[in-house]
């Protein structure tokens, strides 16, 4: 009895696993397909329209890189009569302060509010929410201290407004400063499957269109409406994407809306960026899950997209567990856990990923004419055996949390080094 419930158990699971695979199958024709058909609508408004626009930037002891990203904005090509900058110095420790000040002194555009240690060290959400208040744009975009857009992404990101039914847009993040290290070099693998496949199929199939927290933004009316961002959850992004598209209000996705971002250049860094994204979203998945199920405003396929999306950082933990299950399965004398039992380490590394499933990474590499690159891809199934004890601990955390009440949550940042600034060419 106790093989047959295992047996049961495992074939849940890889067919769990197969569902995934079709899903980023499905997912990469489909980008291929809006490529071949080569018709992108503007990004610019009728007659020329441009609504007014606040800019937030949260920034913690980020001196190596803000100045970098608020010379950019003063090279925005929006109106600035139109535009209002803020950045909200979270009780920073170093020069974050002093240079955005600076930047104040000499664009009357640009906004300075300094959080103290009794308001600041709360977070991102609550960093942006003290922003947010003082924001009087009808348009509300959002760019981390680390990041360098485009001169022409308010343009891009804002013209997606014109769809009254459009209540967030997300533009695509690319890596800066790639070359520095092998983990750089992987972390723009991720990104490149997941901006430029993964999300733009999204946005071509009517599925859930993810929020990514920074480069891209919201209508100012819903985002009041909504109440702002939640600062009880560490994936704040995620959680206002469920909530938006909840709320009845669509996220539109701009492909060409670039903006490069310094990724985290140590295996360190990058345990601790994935363990907050993965215990953030964890905790959307239990706050969201019902909702989601049982919404008047989700379709059937919005509702599938969307269940899958919540169990994404599961997903790492589910393929480890088949593994464990069908090996004693194996000596146990079971014909059909056997032969399947060797086809879930082909599924680690070719369909379940984390957000860069292999084919995906391949085309967009392809898509962005960087085929030399694709000689990295095997590597990725390191990374994603990277994640298994990242995702196991952050799901201990959050059921420990829930049975003891605990939920305090602080902002523990990414680190910027600065490095990305010799990659920049004017």
């Amino acid at each position: 009895m106790i093989i047959e419930l295992l047996e049961a158990f495992f074939l849940f699971l890889t067919a769990l696993m197969v569902i995934y695979m079709i899903r980023h199958y499905i997912f990469t024709v489909a980008v291929l397909r809006q490529a071949n058909k080569n018709t992108r609508s503007s990004n610019l408004s009728p007659s020329g329209l441009k609504p007014t626009v606040s800019i937030l930037i949260p920034a913690c002891n980020e001196e190596k890189v803000i100045g970098r990203l608020l010379e950019q904005i003063t090279n925005f090509t929006y109106p600035k009569e139109k535009l209002q900058v803020i950045v909200i110095d979270d009780s920073s420790s170093d020069k974050t302060g002093k240079i955005a000040d600076s930047y104040k002194t000499n664009f009357p555009y640009i906004q300075v509010l300094h959080r103290d240690k009794s308001n600041g060290r709360k977070g991102k959400a609550s960093a942006m929410n003290f922003g947010f208040a003082r924001a009087t744009g009808e348009i509300v975009l959002c760019f981390d201290a680390d990041y360098y857009p485009q001169r022409d992404i308010v343009e891009k990101l804002s013209g997606a407004f014109v769809d009254p039914k459009v209540g967030a847009v997300q533009g695509r993040v690319v890596v800066l400063n790639e070359p520095e290290n092998i983990v750089t070099r992987l972390v723009a693998l991720e990104r490149i499957g997941g901006y430029r496949v993964d999300q733009e199929a999204r946005d071509s199939l009517g599925l859930i269109t993810q929020f990514g927290g920074t480069v891209g933004g919201f209508r100012a009316s819903i985002l009041r409406e909504l109440h702002g961002w939640d600062e009880s959850v560490l994936a704040e992004d995620t959680d206002l994407t469920f909530r938006i598209y909840l709320a009845g209000y669509k996220i539109r996705y701009k492909v060409d809306a670039e903006c490069y971002e310094e990724a985290v250049n140590s295996w360190k860094a990058y345990r601790q960026q994935r363990y907050r994204w993965a215990k953030g979203h964890m905790q959307c998945f239990f706050k969201h899950i019902h909702k989601v199920l049982t919404s008047k405003h989700l379709n059937l396929k919005e509702k599938m997209d969307g269940l899958l999306l919540l169990n994404v950082y599961f997903m790492p933990l589910i393929a480890f567990l088949s593994l464990l299950i069908g090996l004693p399965l194996i000596f146990l004398g079971s014909p059909l856990i056997g032969a399947l039992w060797f086809s879930v380490p082909v599924s680690l590394y070719s369909f379940v990923g984390n957000f860069a499933p292999f084919f995906e990474v391949g085309v967009g590499l392809y898509l962005d004419d960087r085929e030399r690159t694709q000689w990295l891809i095997p590597l990725l199934v390191f990374t994603f055996l990277y994640n298994i004890p990242i995702c196991l601990k952050a799901l201990v955390d959050v059921l420990v949390s829930k049975v003891l009440g605990r939920h305090r949550y602080v902002w523990v940042k990414t680190s910027h080094t600065g490095n990305g600034n010799c990659y920049i060419t004017n």
